[in-house]
């Protein structure tokens, strides 16, 4: 279920301003420094509302976090639950411009949970998994850097386990049921 544009949303959502980095291509190569401490970054694209992210940073202390979505609304909506968590940033960015917000190798692991499949073949292209977003994770990435996949949708699947290979990626970890 699609969440509904949000009325006034570019004023609310300045609101978040710091937990949300709006000027983020400044923070390329300087990601560390903005989280104060030299702990790895892990990446989710996609995070809509940020229950995972959210979930990951509190557990998880020792990790900085930045979340990566498209939306104004759903970035808003994910703001409002993840105010004060301090390993946490977020990036109101589409994620084909990455390379414009990140240095090579600043990345440590790159979640991808349950994307939009873009069942069409004429939008493969906009597919996470696609050649050329499988170029700029490889940029991202550290030398024994991590993208994470999860997706229930088999024909998505299907697809990515294809553009991996052919890439090069090496799989750790496969699984038909998660």
């Amino acid at each position: 279920m699609r969440l509904r544009r949000i009325k006034n949303i570019e004023e609310k959502i300045k609101k978040y301003e710091g937990l949300i980095v709006f000027d983020c291509e400044n923070n390329k190569g300087k990601w560390k420094k903005s989280f104060g401490n030299d702990n790895p970054i892990y990446l989710e694209i996609g995070m809509g509302k940020g229950k995972f992210i959210l979930k990951h940073a509190m557990t998880n202390p020792d990790i900085n976090y930045i979340g990566c979505e498209i939306s104004d609304s759903v970035i808003y909506k994910a703001a409002e639950k993840a105010e004060g968590v301090s390993n946490l940033l977020m990036i109101n960015k589409d994620a084909s411009l990455l390379n414009d917000i990140f240095e090579e190798k600043e990345i440590s692991k790159i979640f991808l949970n349950f994307s939009d499949p873009w069942p069409k073949s004429r939008h493969a292209k906009r597919r996470l998994t696609s050649e050329s977003f499988l170029s700029i994770y490889k940029k991202l990435l550290g030398v024994d850097g991590v993208v994470e996949m999860k997706t229930d949708n088999r024909k998505l699947f299907e697809y990515s386990l294809t553009k991996f290979n052919e890439a090069g990626w090496v799989f750790e970890e496969l699984s038909l049921d998660l």
